[in-house]
């Protein structure tokens, strides 16, 4: 797991404003940071061949919010990075609720099922690890549920990145199982 910051202060002002105040052109900075955040770390290093995979919105929500704000921060980071994007790759087949205020086991519970492989996808047989890319990590349980969907299809899962996690030592939370 990769963060490029804390999620407080400024950065969580500019998540919230993305998500919740209709500020689609946030993306592109905040992707473009985490890019050049990303290819100066240690994680980062010899790790050319991944292709990015946005954690997916229910298509209800999508329809509400308008767009994507993980696929938005995932072509901002993937037009800096220049790693391929894949915003087919996964789908939210289950409207879930909100994760903020649930519990760590109750946002496990919340996730299960909750997203399954594209068919385009299964077609087009993936040869490089997903490297998974969300706004938040908090508890780890998005990434986990995403990357057990991706693994149980026999896609390997390199990892996540995020714009801020909530966590002083977000290694210890989200391990891919390969």
């Amino acid at each position: 797991m990769f963060a490029w910051g804390v999620y407080g202060g400024a950065i969580k002002r500019a998540i919230a404003a993305l998500k919740y105040d209709n500020q689609p052109q946030l993306a592109r900075p905040l992707g473009h940071w985490l890019g050049e955040a990303w290819l100066t770390s240690k994680v980062a290093a010899g790790t050319k061949n991944l292709t990015v995979v946005p954690i997916p919105l229910h298509a209800n929500k999508l329809q509400q919010r308008g767009y994507n704000q993980a696929e938005l921060l995932a072509q901002s980071f993937c037009d800096f990075t220049r790693l391929p994007l894949r915003g087919d790759g996964l789908e939210r087949v289950r409207a879930t609720e909100a994760q903020f205020g649930l519990t760590a086991s109750k946002r496990e519970e919340n996730l299960a099922e909750a997203f399954c492989v594209s068919k385009k996808f299964q077609l087009r047989r993936q040869a490089t690890p997903v490297l998974l890319l969300d706004d938040i990590f908090t508890t780890g349980a998005t990434a986990r549920a995403a990357a057990q969907t991706l693994q149980q299809a026999g896609i390997p899962v390199y990892g996540l990145v995020a714009i801020a996690t909530t966590r002083t030592n977000p290694d210890a939370t989200f391990k891919s199982k390969q």
